[in-house]
């Protein structure tokens, strides 16, 4: 693509960076729409995260970033505005620069994350779901889960009051929600998810005890690089269905970039 003075900028913020899919989706996505736009990586270490964010609202150009591991529930704290589901959630995935320089921010995991679901033929209504994680995907996962009709939700997370957390935030919205905060134990649920950063790395633990997950079990990532975790590995050695990271960033690709791009001033 030719960059020129007229191409308006957007980045991915991240610690790490190196296994991040968003650049390459996003910037095909651009130019499959004729968009003048680039979508670049931004190393940024969560001490550099609110001057970053800064900068951003002073550059004139910058339409918008994409945030992932570890920022999403810090950015929710420093955007100007919030969209219905990152108020929901406390996390946010996209912001907007708007032209007064302010950051609008919203959350698309939840979405994307169970329209890969069902994409994939796996419709979560009815079914008992273990979610592995409170961290800033997780409470939009766990949200759009409990819109899509689960039939119960188990949050579980290393410090349990996080999940619980995450549970009472749901309840306070759904009052009826089937969500609650549990232990670790996959035995008896239909679909498993890693909400968790834990497989990234070579040398990180399992985030369960995959000794408890039966085969009949759907085992889902949102890890996008590598493909196959650990978890997955262990999971298809057992005989589950697995569920790849890169189906819940592939359904929402539109949405961010939809959000990204709006040149509206109001909010």
């Amino acid at each position: 693509m030719l960059i020129t003075g007229n191409t308006r900028l957007f980045a991915i913020l991240a610690d790490p960076i190196a296994q991040v899919r968003t650049p390459e989706v996003l910037n095909a996505y651009f130019a499959e729409h004729h968009v003048d736009g680039v979508l670049v990586p931004m190393h940024v270490p969560a001490d550099k995260l609110s001057i970053t964010l800064d900068s951003i609202r002073g550059m004139k150009n910058m339409g918008g970033c994409i945030i992932t591991v570890p920022h999403k529930n810090a950015v929710a704290e420093l955007c100007d505005v919030l969209g219905p589901t990152a108020k929901a959630t406390g996390a946010v995935n996209t912001v907007r620069r708007l032209p007064d320089g302010r950051l609008y921010g919203d959350m698309f995991d939840g979405a994307g994350f169970v329209s890969g679901l069902i994409s994939q033929g796996h419709d979560p209504k009815g079914k008992r779901v273990l979610l592995v994680g409170a961290g800033g995907a997780s409470g939009a996962i766990a949200f759009a889960l409990v819109q899509a009709g689960v039939g119960e939700l188990v949050i579980t997370n290393r410090t349990l009051s996080k999940a619980e957390e995450i549970a009472t935030r749901i309840k306070s919205i759904v009052a009826d929600a089937p969500v609650r905060a549990g232990d670790s134990n996959a035995q008896g649920y239909d679909i498993v998810v890693n909400a968790t950063s834990l497989g990234m790395r070579p040398e990180d633990a399992l985030p369960l005890d995959v000794n408890t997950i039966a085969s009949s079990t759907l085992v889902a990532e949102i890890i996008m690089k590598p493909a196959l975790t650990p978890l997955l590995d262990a999971a298809q050695q057992k005989g589950c269905t697995v569920h790849f990271g890169r189906h819940m960033l592939d359904e929402q690709v539109r949405l961010m970039a939809e959000f990204m791009l709006d040149t509206a001033d109001h909010v």
